[in-house]
This record gives structure tokens, sequence and C-alpha cells, in this order.
């Protein structure tokens, strides 16, 4: 079966233009901050943590609690400003627990809102790629009432799981790239 000319090209566009390495596991020290903010900041009971694994992977679990109206683990990469249009493209090599994710950005880390979507992790290495201006805003999880994505920097990326149940989770990050 032929694929219709727009997918061919949209497809061999994305392979082609040029990628920018924000997280590399087989590249030591670089100029980035991981760190995991749970529902304890609103007296939650979830509690998430990561580690680098041997192989240099993030490797990041946890359990989530809906106790004291609990519910959400992040984790948050955070780096210093990198330009970025609302065409450019994040691809996140990972590999999940089959558990349905948020992924969130801020155009700056200090904002207390970001843009999201949602997708759903395998428990095999996958590319996930997500095209930035495709990301809505939300604040606490209630989506606001403002254009997608339209920014010119980029500082953060969230990985946050919430599915209103209790649950424990886990999640391996190798890589991540911006595509511009």
């Amino acid at each position: 079966m032929r694929r219709p000319l727009a997918v061919v090209f949209i497809l061999f566009s994305l392979y082609t233009m040029k990628a920018q390495v924000l997280f590399d596991s087989k590249k030591p020290s670089q100029d980035n901050e991981w760190y995991v903010l749970d529902d304890v900041v609103m007296g939650g009971r979830s509690l998430g943590d990561f580690e680098q694994t041997s192989n240099g992977h993030i490797h990041y679990f946890g359990t989530i609690s809906l106790a004291n109206n609990g519910g959400f683990s992040s984790l948050r990469f955070a780096f210093p400003p990198t330009r970025v249009t609302p065409e450019s493209v994040l691809r996140i090599y990972l590999k999940g627990d089959g558990s349905k994710w948020q992924l969130r950005v801020k155009q700056n880390k200090q904002n207390s809102y970001s843009y999201t979507t949602y997708f759903t992790s395998n428990e095999q290495w996958e590319h996930v790629e997500i095209r930035l201006k495709d990301l809505y805003p939300v604040y606490r999880g209630r989506r606001l009432d403002s254009s997608n994505f339209n920014h010119n920097t980029l500082e953060e990326i969230i990985f946050l799981i919430g599915n209103k149940k209790v649950q424990n989770f886990e999640l391996d990050i190798e890589k991540i790239e911006l595509i511009q």
C-alpha cells in the first residue's frame, strides 16, 4: 500500500531535521538537573524517586496514593534555556510500564503553568515524538483558556503520572532530543 505523499514528506522531514540532544544517558556530566515533585507539596502521600542506572538511564519509580487528596508524582528535567519553535519536536527514547503519562513542558521553569499532552508507554523501548505546538496550557491539572505552545524557548520537561488510582509505576529514559 502506498502512503500519501504528505505523510512521506512529514516522516522524511522529521528524520532530516537537525537534532539537538538535551539528555543522553551515554554522555556524562551534562548541564541539567533531574528532580521529583510529588503530591506531598499539597499534603498527599504519593512517593516517587529516581536513580541513574549503571548504563546511565534515568529510572523513575514509585507509588501513587490517593490519601489526603493526593494522586500524582512528577519527574522534572530542567536545563538551560534552549531555543525552540512551535514546530519543534521532542523525541524521547523511553521504556515504561504500560501506564498513561502526561508529558509537560515549561518555556520558563519559574512559570506556575505548563503545556501538556498524554502518551501511553509500553514495556518495550520506544521513541515518543511530540510536536510542541500540539501541547496545550494547564495549571494544576485544569486546562487554561489560552493558545497552545507558541514560545521560542524551553527550560523544563516533566513526566507526570496521576491516573486517579493507586498504582506503582516505572519509567526509564535513555535520551531526549529536540528536533528543529
